[in-house]
């Protein structure tokens, strides 16, 4: 089989630096492009520059161009730019790895209309252990149930835009499934001032940015009596691009289809 060729959105930014590593060093996958805005001061400039593994490729700002050479396209950037790549997959047919997170509803709706026409990787987390993590708070929260209140934690560094994260409002949809409810019905986002007692059965988030945090989220199933708190920490932002490799060889002649690092990890 050969390797998939892939390019990465966002290349200048320190994710898609870890994106141009991984792809440049992962066996099976061969990094054909890297993309960055047009008003970038690195258009034009060696990819190595960022990124040891992507030495000898020079970092481009043509979507369309970038993509007749590439079969998946990796994208962690922002919704705009994300729907903007998007377009640009869907004109060229072909696959592509989202990792952004922040859309809104009609965002998401452009994007699973593009999944009828292309497949389609999306993750608000893409690190292998995070989805373990998924897999873990699905089953605790099922075999809890509702006596078992749930919180979700996350701290995430302070250059961040969007609160929850995409992990956390993740980790509480899944928790909410589990119990047969939703994060539309059951989530808590805010508590300030007199709240009073916790509602029974529903989903709290809290939140928290400082430093340069790469990504700590916990979810509480807090009883009486006990408490069971599943945890992940990040330290890297490898663990996402090396996750987004494994997604974008899983794309590999997969049929138009929106699919998720479950998905690719085998977990459903």
């Amino acid at each position: 089989m050969s390797a998939v060729r892939v390019a990465i959105a966002g290349a200048g930014g320190r994710m898609g630096r870890a994106l141009l590593e991984a792809a440049g060093s992962t066996e099976g996958v061969r990094l054909a492009a890297a993309l960055d805005v047009a008003s970038s001061p690195l258009a034009g400039r060696d990819a190595g520059e960022l990124a040891p593994a992507a030495r000898g490729l020079t970092i481009a700002t043509d979507p369309e161009a970038a993509l007749a050479n590439c079969d998946v396209l990796v994208d962690f950037t922002r919704p705009e730019g994300t729907l903007a790549h998007l377009a640009a997959c869907r004109a060229a047919k072909r696959a592509m790895v989202i990792g952004t997170t922040g859309f809104d509803a009609a965002q998401l709706a452009r994007i699973r209309e593009a999944a009828s026409e292309i497949a389609i990787v999306m993750a608000p987390n893409m690190s292998v252990g995070v989805n373990v993590a998924l897999k873990l708070v699905e089953t605790a929260a099922r075999a809890l149930g509702p006596e078992y209140d749930v919180e979700v934690f996350e701290i995430h560094h302070k250059l961040k835009v969007d609160a929850p994260s995409g992990t956390a409002l993740k980790l509480g949809e899944v928790a909410a499934a589990a119990r047969g409810t939703s994060l539309e019905k059951s989530g808590v986002h805010a508590r300030h001032g007199v709240t009073g007692e916790r509602k029974a059965g529903t989903v709290g988030f809290s939140v928290a940015r400082g430093g340069d945090v790469v990504g700590d989220h916990t979810v509480f199933f807090a009883g009486i009596g006990e408490r069971i708190e599943i945890t992940h920490r990040s330290s890297s932002r490898a663990t996402y691009a090396q996750g987004a490799m494994r997604a974008a060889k899983f794309l590999a002649g997969r049929p138009p289809g929106l699919y998720d690092m479950q998905d690719v990890l085998g977990l459903k």
